[in-house]
């Protein structure tokens, strides 16, 4: 594969096709520019109303008033969480379930990363990578199924988790581990999940660039990240998106406790 190749373009992003309509879409850690975000505008893009979640209140005021102008015919509302408390994390669900009417699917995208080699590493690093990450997506997670266990219409959880659940990477080892408990909460949650009629699955991208990555990896390891890529580039945010919504339509009716790897990566 060149970069001449038709594949290192990326390509334009497709119009919604109504994947998602009528649903009521959570999204956390949804502010800025990252996957997140790009995960509440397909929702709205394939129909849904949105609720954006994320601990930072000046940045999803923002993401909400951007979203609700695109989208002034949808429902775009906004609620303040810090995925590391548990009690912010049920008063989120709980909180969104009366602003929407209900909810119907939940993307548990938040997550935190960082470059320290282990031996490096402290305590506080690995623990405040792994309380984010993995803790966070479990107290979303069972905040989610405590709601729709007595909901009658079931719903829909979509895990953000990464190849590096999978693959090996210098300087990544708390966020690697917290990934790869994401892939397995997944697969053990879906188990549980399905009694009440809720599908759960992952999406494992392999890089995604956006603004706030390039805050916290240096721009020489995304080139070279990219570079090693089948296509020759990263994926556009959009793209990891799509796939999201996908896993969250009725085109994904008989999928859970899967872990599906968004990548080009060469084998």
């Amino acid at each position: 594969m060149t970069q001449s190749s038709p594949l290192s373009v990326p390509p334009t992003e497709p119009e919604g096709h109504g994947l998602l309509a009528g649903r009521k879409v959570v999204v956390t850690a949804a502010a800025g520019t990252g996957i997140g975000f790009a995960s509440a505008r397909r929702a709205l893009l394939e129909g849904a109303d949105v609720l954006v979640s994320d601990w930072h209140e000046r940045r999803l005021g923002e993401t909400r008033e951007k979203l609700a102008a695109e989208f002034p015919n949808a429902k775009v509302e906004a609620i303040v969480c810090d995925v590391s408390s548990t009690e912010q994390v049920d008063e989120l669900v709980s909180g969104a379930a009366a602003a929407l009417g209900r909810i119907d699917v939940l993307v548990n995208n938040a997550g935190l990363g960082g470059e320290t080699p282990l031996v490096d590493m402290t305590d506080e690093e690995w623990d405040r990578v792994l309380d984010i990450t993995l803790n966070g997506t479990f107290r979303a997670t069972r905040a989610a199924l405590r709601y729709f266990r007595e909901a009658p219409h079931g719903g829909v959880i979509v895990n953000n988790a990464s190849v590096l659940g999978w693959r090996a990477q210098h300087s990544q080892a708390h966020y690697a581990a917290a990934k790869a408990g994401v892939m397995a909460l997944t697969r053990c949650s879906a188990i549980e999940a399905a009694e009440y009629g809720v599908r759960i699955n992952a999406v494992a991208p392999s890089i995604a660039r956006h603004a706030f990555l390039a805050k916290v990896t240096s721009e020489e390891l995304l080139d070279s990240l990219a570079s090693r890529e089948a296509f020759g580039r990263a994926a556009e945010v959009w793209e990891i998106a799509a796939t999201i919504a996908m896993l969250a339509s009725d085109y994904s009716t008989y999928l859970t406790g899967e872990v599906v790897s968004i990548s080009s990566q060469r084998a």
